[in-house]
């Protein structure tokens, strides 16, 4: 059973950019064709998750460093 690895912002993001590259050259066949892009909708969704997470972390840390500032 394989084991799968997380993948970093950046990982994803370069994964990303090949699927596109890939799509734009227009050599491969219909059906790579479709599981690339299905590959690179997922992606693009993780990759919208992942900065989502990210603006939320920093949101808390600015409202706790406001909250400690008032104390």
């Amino acid at each position: 059973m394989a084991t799968k690895k997380k993948m970093t912002f950046e990982q994803t993001m370069a994964r990303l950019e090949e699927i596109v590259q890939q799509l734009e050259q227009g050599n491969a066949p219909l059906e790579q064709s479709v599981a690339l892009f299905e590959e690179g909708t997922k992606l693009s969704v993780k990759l919208h998750e992942m900065l989502d997470h990210a603006e939320q972390t920093v949101q808390t840390m600015r409202i706790q460093a406001e909250e400690e500032g008032e104390q």
